[in-house]
């Protein structure tokens, strides 16, 4: 598949009910049979058909900490940036590799209430007892444009 916004979120963005100054954006690995990847409409974590969430021991969502919103004048775009994180400092292997990464605001918790931002395509990789640390790209984890 390719990145994308999920369309309630760019609904939300444009009616102003999703203000990334204050969100509580988090992140969860997602493996081959997810899909995260093509449920573009989805609003809910629940809406989405197979989530696939990685299984391997040690993994755990990432909560963003350093959200911030900036203002790229030169590329006429705002960008999302947040910290570097990691999902687990020792992480096994799960039962299928990792293909990418779900963006996804955090209600109060739950798979009906938490709704998906974005989808990150991933190169294929699975766990193999070290870290996985996520870094974001230079322009930012998402850009307005």
């Amino acid at each position: 598949m390719a990145d994308f916004v999920y369309t309630p979120a760019k609904q939300k963005l444009a009616k102003a009910d999703l203000d990334f100054d204050s969100v509580d954006l988090r992140g969860r690995l997602c493996m081959a049979n997810t899909t995260a990847d093509t449920d573009q409409d989805a609003a809910s974590i629940t809406a989405i058909g197979t989530l696939d969430e990685f299984d391997g021991v040690g993994y755990t969502a990432i909560d963003f900490a350093g959200l911030t919103v900036t203002q790229d004048d030169p590329n006429n775009r705002s960008e999302i940036h947040v910290n570097a994180g990691t999902f687990g400092a020792t992480i096994a292997a799960g039962t299928r590799n990792i293909v990418g990464l779900l963006y996804y605001v955090r209600v109060d918790g739950t798979n009906g209430n938490d709704y998906p931002v974005a989808w990150k395509d991933l190169t294929p990789f699975n766990g193999n007892g070290g870290a996985i640390n996520f870094t974001e790209n230079a322009e930012g984890i998402l850009q307005i444009t």
